[in-house]
């Protein structure tokens, strides 16, 4: 394959994918991280720290704040938007098509590497312009440099991002992590980078990191400004005081650091082409038994044989509503093993025998990771799975996608159950308010966020690290009540999340309606 024909199939299969509504909610949750890291002068929040002190917004400073901060996001967020190319293209038919072709493993799995990349850098390309506009509104250095300002997105997030978009092939060519399993256990890694990559001893110069701190804390002692013993941190921190400003004009540019840019970038390549060693080059009958045949209805999708019934079989009247509600539980719900609802049973189980303290602030935020991957489905699977049109012919569409939202709430309530119960003896009126928040808020965000994208992988991206924050006590987002003081939770109060629950859920119905518009 010429690399005429290779960049052929990467932008052709990258101007398809930045069509998709998840890429611009991406584009724009990019442009409010870039306000993030250069915020206002005198604000308290920030994501860059160097031990109490920020740089003086020139472009030096704007361009590696921006440029760290984009390299943790896009890295942790920005996987879930590219990966799904290879699982597409094998459910489309284009797989096979291509397979008929000249076209290598290799070859194939280089384009889609190249695909993943343009798209992470388109957004790192809107990142860059979003800082370039933070500096001139600041107003603190209007002097623009162009090198001092685009290089921290070239030398420091793009290799980064370039580790992403190999992982994104990879897991699509790993069986037991293509589904929704690898979106979960992508965000170990993910951590893993944004945390051990701000070390001295992470390889290939981490995020870059340790490459800018020399040259900070030397800038602070030629102005005899304190470092702090907090050192240099990196993440969305409130801070006592306003940090304090001070003339940095960035890192100088070595040849060991260059190297160890480029080798992880080579790395990557690498690691994206490594599956061809297995692929199958979308050989549907591999692995698979040769007793296919049966009934129709066993050769369709277990959700295409589930939603056969909706349209024609229920009717529309007040007391269909439950048949409607169960229907919808069945489905969102289906194809979970036992094993699953074992653990469900065994936290739950637990939950009695642990200290009072432990229920709310460790197996309450345990048993609502669990359902993830369920309520992922959520305004989504019909989209996924062909179902749109078909579902769109069901004589009432906003009590089923009620029926739908319900059947969230009803598995959130049931996996979260066995706390509620144990607030409730020990009399923690507080605790049970704010439990309600979760049972509310996550099927609500759920069913937003799938009906907006067509897609699981965005509710997945988006709800990991906000269980990150609230497990981790940051009270501004913990709507279930897991941080608390003096046995008060210091969450938002329990009407806040139910008003934020009512607005997404308006939200859902409001694009459902849009997209039923646009298709009539």
């Amino acid at each position: 394959m010429t690399v005429r024909a290779l960049a052929g199939l990467a932008v052709g299969d990258f101007r398809e994918r930045v069509r998709r509504p998840v890429y611009a909610v991406t584009l724009l949750a990019a442009v409010g991280l870039g306000r993030l890291a250069v915020p206002d002068a005198d604000s308290r929040w920030g994501v860059i720290d160097v031990g109490g002190n920020r740089g003086v917004y020139n472009s030096a400073w704007v361009g590696t704040a921006t440029a760290l901060a984009g390299a943790l996001w896009l890295t942790a967020g920005g996987f879930y938007v590219v990966r799904g190319a290879i699982v597409r293209d094998d459910t489309t038919g284009v797989g096979q098509v291509l397979a008929a072709t000249p076209l290598r493993s290799a070859g194939y799995l280089a384009a889609k590497f190249l695909s993943n990349l343009l798209v992470l850098a388109s957004m790192l390309g809107v990142l860059a312009g979003t800082a370039l506009v933070r500096q001139l509104l600041a107003g603190e250095d209007r002097s623009v440099d162009p090198v001092a300002l685009l290089a921290p997105f070239l030398l420091i997030a793009l290799p980064v991002l370039a580790v992403a978009a190999a992982a994104a092939v990879l897991f699509e060519t790993v069986p037991p992590l293509r589904a929704g399993f690898g979106n979960v256990l992508w965000f170990g890694p993910a951590l893993l980078i944004a945390i051990g990559g701000q070390s001295a001893h992470a390889p290939f110069g981490g995020l870059g990191v340790q490459h800018a701190v020399p040259s900070l804390r030397r800038a602070l002692e030629e102005q005899q400004l304190a470092y702090d013993q907090g050192g240099f941190s990196i993440g969305l921190t409130e801070t006592e005081h306003p940090l304090h400003p001070f003339r940095w004009d960035g890192a100088p540019l070595t040849g060991g650091f260059l190297l160890a840019r480029l080798a992880l970038f080579l790395l990557a390549a690498a690691a994206a082409v490594l599956p061809a060693l297995w692929f199958g080059r979308f050989d549907r009958t591999a692995g698979r038994p040769k007793a296919a045949e049966g009934k129709v209805e066993e050769q369709l999708p277990w959700k295409e044989r589930e939603f056969m019934w909706l349209p024609g079989t229920v009717p529309v009247r007040a007391g269909a509503f439950g048949r409607l509600l169960a229907g919808e539980a069945r489905i969102l719900v289906q194809g979970v093993p036992r094993t699953w609802w074992t653990v469900v049973a065994g936290l739950s189980a637990a939950v009695f025998a642990v200290p009072e303290r432990a229920v709310g602030g460790l197996l309450l935020p345990v048993l609502w990771l669990w359902p993830v991957l369920l309520w992922s489905r959520l305004g989504s699977q019909q989209a996924e799975h062909g179902l749109a049109e078909l579902l769109g012919a069901h004589p009432a569409p906003r009590r089923r996608l009620l029926a739908e939202w319900a059947a969230g709430v009803l598995l959130t309530a049931l996996t979260g159950l066995a706390p509620l119960l144990r607030m409730l003896a020990a009399g923690d009126g507080a605790g049970a308010a704010h439990w309600l928040g979760g049972p509310l808020l996550v099927p609500s965000l759920a069913l937003a966020l799938g009906v907006v994208s067509r897609g699981h992988r965005l509710f997945q991206a988006l709800y990991l690290p906000l269980w990150y924050l609230l497990v981790n006590r940051v009270a501004a987002v913990d709507f279930m009540g897991a941080a608390r003081t003096a046995g008060h939770p210091d969450g938002p109060h329990p009407l806040l999340v139910a008003a934020l629950s009512a607005a997404l859920l308006a939200a859902a119905a409001l694009a459902a309606e849009a997209r039923r518009g646009r298709a009539g």
